[in-house]
């Protein structure tokens, strides 16, 4: 049983009532102050090492062949927070680490989850990401799926020259696990037979496994010990699957100006996440066909949409996936018990806030 299974065994009943606060819940309104605030705790407590990050980046992906560093620099300068290499940087800082093999491995982790989005775009057919048009909307899928794959590649040439077989390890690992995830999506797409185990399974690979994988090499390049690692691995891990829940409710309950993506995505994908499980699961016979015409069949207008949303709210299924959600980032928020008290703790622990509340 996964870290993330453990979470979910404990997270609360799917009918626990949960405190709301804006429309549908609070769960499309805009993030708390404090939570906005922790990300930028987080960048002032590693200084100036994201600026290291970007440059490597910047670096890394120049190309002869114009067109690489061309399509690679639009998806770049459409990202998002920098969660992912935040959190390496974060991780060793907390941990004592004062070299730079953390700001160079940062930019890996970077790598491998641009080069994921290129693909991820190419098979949702996305036309839009963090409100700018996705790179296989302006290049077309086959220079989007190469250009990920340069991305890739560049990645796993930073985990080589860093010299580490933990850190190869862990880094290939957690790649080969996101496409496993990835290609488990597909497999639960249309299927109104997958349930929430199922669900998770596909966000822990395609999601978590880089958090944790980016948060545990933080104690690895620190040389911190194994009971370190573990919680660090377990506090992404938990982060992550925290996030991709979020992320998931959003798709049905932000707005587009705040999530930066065209709303109903999943829905018009035929995804099955765990709103719509919970959704299902509480409805009326009448109510699963329609989930089964709109998603296993994809025949679905845009009223259907509206009814699809109107049913999740009525179920409370939004706020049942936002109480797995909070589970889950108290769990990566106890995760860091081992450590001492310290400003990296602080700022790690807040960005569970983030993650929760955030609005896109």
């Amino acid at each position: 049983m996964t870290v993330a299974q453990r979470a979910s065994d404990r997270a609360p009943a799917a009918h626990a009532p949960v405190q709301r606060s804006g429309p549908a819940g609070g769960v499309g309104s805009a993030a708390p102050a404090s939570a906005e605030q922790a990300v930028e705790d987080l960048r002032a407590f590693v200084g100036d090492d994201l600026a290291g990050v970007n440059a490597v980046i910047l670096e890394k992906m120049q190309s002869p062949v114009a067109l690489i560093p061309q399509l690679a620099g639009h998806i770049v300068a459409a990202g998002g927070k920098r969660l992912r290499p935040l959190l390496t940087l974060a991780a060793a800082r907390m941990c004592g680490h004062r070299g730079r093999r953390h700001v160079l491995l940062a930019a890996c982790v970077e790598f491998i989850h641009t080069a994921t989005l290129l693909h991820d775009d190419v098979v949702d057919a996305s036309d839009l990401r963090r409100g700018r048009a996705t790179a296989n909307a302006v290049w077309g899928n086959k220079a989007s799926v190469l250009v990920g794959d340069f991305l890739f590649s560049r990645a796993f040439e930073l985990m080589v020259s860093d010299g580490s077989l933990d850190v190869l390890r862990i880094l290939s690992h957690a790649s080969a696990t996101i496409a496993e995830g990835e290609v488990l999506q597909l497999v639960t797409a249309n299927d109104m037979a997958t349930d929430e185990a199922a669900y998770l399974q596909v966000i822990e690979s395609k999601t978590a496994r880089l958090f944790a994988a980016a948060s545990q090499i933080g104690a690895v390049v620190a040389g911190r010990p194994k009971g370190e690692e573990a919680a660090l691995e377990a506090y992404g891990l938990n982060l992550g699957m925290a996030f991709q829940l979020v992320d998931d409710v959003l798709d049905y309950a932000a707005r587009q100006a705040e999530l930066g993506k065209a709303i109903g995505d999943d829905f018009r994908d035929g995804k099955v996440t765990l709103p719509v499980i919970f959704a299902f699961a509480r409805g009326s016979e009448e109510e699963r066909s329609f989930w089964r015409r709109c998603l296993e069949e994809q025949s679905y207008t845009d009223e259907d949409l509206l009814r699809a949303t109107d049913l999740l709210v009525r179920h409370d299924a939004l706020q049942g996936a936002m109480a797995v959600a909070r589970r889950y980032g108290e769990t990566a928020r106890s995760a860091l018990a081992v450590f001492p008290a310290s400003e990296g703790k602080r700022v790690l622990g807040g960005l569970v806030d983030f993650c929760v509340a955030r609005a896109y």
